[in-house]
């Protein structure tokens, strides 16, 4: 039989990296930058947060660790690496006007070497004989859920037994959701995204707004690589062990009709499509299995045709996205 009570659980936990990478890239993308290194970004900030991790647990043992330190540093860690990645976008591509696609799929590559030589580094420090790091002291503390949901049954177990992490990525959706349907900033940031023109006539910085929201956007989406190494791989670090969760985040983007709120919900049944696979039986039959692999990718598809057949303004992308900004055309 179908475990519900064990496949929610493992489907928000593969949820939680998908809904960081696409509110960062639906903040980006309100901006009018497509930001397609999102992917290399969210492997940036992982490795970022090991190397944090692993020199404080090198510096002080095991024994000796400092839960807030333990949390504190890995994040710091994170938020720098992606805040780096997403100020090296915003040259190329505000500053100097750089093609936004090929901007992007280049941090994506960079982003992955960067990751894997850094980890491989970190893997011949250690001596270890299997191609991983191990950091499970520094990852008890991102993973440790609240001490009574083992006793509520099932619903401590759906609802409440995750770590801080979830929680966060869940609050940043709803408070981005927030930021760009009722405050000021919020609609002088989309009016950047829809018409940059008609916002500069009006006194909006665009280059500032672009730097924030792809910078901010980065950060966030940084959080999902530390969430998916801390977290989902308890503390282990593998090189290209993160998979087509970056892709996946940005098609999340396209799926939820740029709303970050919608995005809670969508990225847990996206989390859902990615590990349907393991609980449906197929026997000997691997061909079956890869096609329910397929699951999220052919919604995603279904979603962009219906949307594009749709005529309502508010169901399509922002009207410059991926189009740089030449004010003296104005």
């Amino acid at each position: 039989m179908f475990d519900l009570i064990s496949f929610i659980p493992r489907a928000v936990v593969q949820s939680i990296p998908l809904l960081y990478g696409s509110t960062g890239e639906t903040l980006t993308e309100k901006s009018g930058n497509l930001n397609l290194g999102i992917p290399g970004i969210m492997y940036v900030g992982g490795i970022c947060g090991v190397i944090g991790a692993f020199f404080y647990e090198q510096s002080v043992g095991p024994q000796a660790i400092h839960p807030i330190l333990a949390v504190l540093i890995p994040l710091l860690c994170t938020l720098a690496g992606s805040l780096c990645m997403g100020l090296i976008y915003c040259f190329l591509t505000v500053t100097l006007r750089a093609n936004q696609n090929v901007t992007g799929l280049a941090l994506t590559t960079f982003g992955v070497g960067f990751g894997n030589f850094f980890g491989g580094s970190l893997i011949k420090l250690t001596g270890s004989e299997v191609p991983s790091i191990a950091l499970s002291a520094t990852s008890s503390y991102f993973s440790k859920s609240l001490p009574f949901a083992s006793k509520l049954g099932w619903f401590g177990k759906i609802f409440l037994s995750y770590g801080f992490l979830a929680y966060l990525a869940i609050a940043i959706a709803f408070a981005t959701s927030y930021f760009l349907k009722h405050t000021r900033k919020g609609l002088q940031l989309r009016a950047v995204g829809e018409s940059p023109a008609t916002a500069d006539a009006a006194g909006v910085n665009i280059t500032r707004y672009k730097y924030m929201a792809t910078c901010i956007g980065s950060m966030i989406a940084g959080l999902g690589g530390l969430y998916y190494v801390m977290d989902y791989a308890c503390g282990v670090w593998s090189n290209d062990a993160f998979g087509d969760r970056g892709w996946l985040a940005i098609a999340l983007v396209i799926f939820t009709i740029w709303r970050p709120n919608v995005g809670v919900l969508a990225s847990m049944l996206f989390g859902g499509l990615y590990i349907l696979y393991l609980y449906i039986p197929t026997g000997t039959n691997l061909s079956v299995k890869e096609l329910y692999k397929m699951l999220p990718y052919i919604v995603t598809i279904i979603v962009l045709v219906i949307t594009s057949m749709r005529n309502k303004r508010e169901d399509q992308p922002p009207a410059s996205l991926g189009t740089p900004y030449f004010r003296e055309e104005r």
